[in-house]
């Protein structure tokens, strides 16, 4: 099983005829992702070879999907048209839609968020500024290198790009399910909480690994969900134990006041919920291969 993306995920991706686009359009299909289309309204009608597979581009994401039934986009749009490129998938319906593109305006995010939920969430938003997610052995949307790990029963969700890597590298032999990377924004689409749910109901995931970084209250309220809500085991790992505070720490969601949103604070809202936190991230991958044997 996979949360959110499956073998049969068919994908199209906004502005794939990109430089960044095409680059991970070639390693999304050597992955085995069913790319369908790409969109770029300047290239409507065209056809784009991409190691032997002709890829056709599409004018909207509405024609998209109406021409192959596309149910994901996966978004390379520079900052300032992403805007609109997620609110022309809002508009279409699309299932999911996945945006990579970091430096995305916090209003603009807030924006297309709410616009969304106005539309009546038809459309679950991962990012922005996030490395996408995988199903290892079934689908890969976005940025995440799929050959550091393999398919198995951990659930991952993170909101670091880099420590996602790490950790489905050093769990490589147990494998994941899914492995979701929301993000480090102060505002994002898809939380940690949306990402346990779905775990929690996953039969095959049976353990999962929740990456938080400091700032914000997000890793807090997943804990009082956690408490509340998951019967699976949980491990977790915050970024930024030796963050100093008051500073902006290179996500912009990282900003720490007093003690609301180190990672002490985080890491102690965890544990009385009953997760397992480790102080590194290798600490983290051992202490989640106690658990699952």
């Amino acid at each position: 099983m996979a949360i959110f993306l499956t073998k049969d995920s068919k994908v199209i991706v906004q502005g794939m005829t990109g430089a960044e686009g095409m680059k991970h359009t070639r390693r999304m299909l050597a992955s085995g992702t069913q790319i369908v289309g790409g969109v770029n309204p300047r290239k409507a009608g065209t056809t784009v070879d991409v190691d032997g597979t002709e890829i056709p581009v599409f004018g909207s994401v509405a024609e998209a999907m109406k021409e192959t039934g596309a149910d994901v986009s996966v978004l390379f749009v520079p900052p300032a048209f992403t805007k609109a490129a997620v609110v022309e998938a809002i508009d279409a319906e699309i299932g999911l839609a996945v945006v990579i593109t970091e430096g995305v305006p916090v209003h603009d995010t807030a924006a297309f968020w709410a616009y969304a939920g106005s539309k009546g969430n038809k459309t679950r938003i991962i990012g922005p500024n996030c490395p996408g997610l995988i199903s290892p052995g079934q689908s890969n949307a976005g940025i995440i290198p799929a050959d550091i790990t393999t398919s198995g029963k951990i659930g991952l969700v993170s909101k670091s790009g880099t420590l996602t890597y790490q950790l489905m590298y050093e769990l490589r032999d147990i494998g994941f399910s899914s492995a979701v990377g929301i993000g480090g924004d102060p505002v994002i689409g898809t939380t940690h909480i949306d990402a346990l749910k779905a775990f929690q109901e996953d039969p095959e995931t049976e353990l999962i690994v929740m990456i938080g970084e400091i700032g914000g209250d997000a890793e807090e309220r997943a804990a009082a969900y956690i408490a509340e809500h998951v019967t699976k085991p949980v491990v977790g790992y915050v970024a930024g134990f030796t963050a100093p505070e008051g500073k902006t720490m290179g996500h912009a969601g990282a900003i720490v006041s007093g003690s609301s949103g180190t990672a002490q604070a985080k890491k102690e809202a965890l544990e009385a919920a009953g997760v397992k936190v480790g102080k590194t991230p290798s600490e983290t991958a051992r202490l989640a291969r106690e658990l699952i044997g």
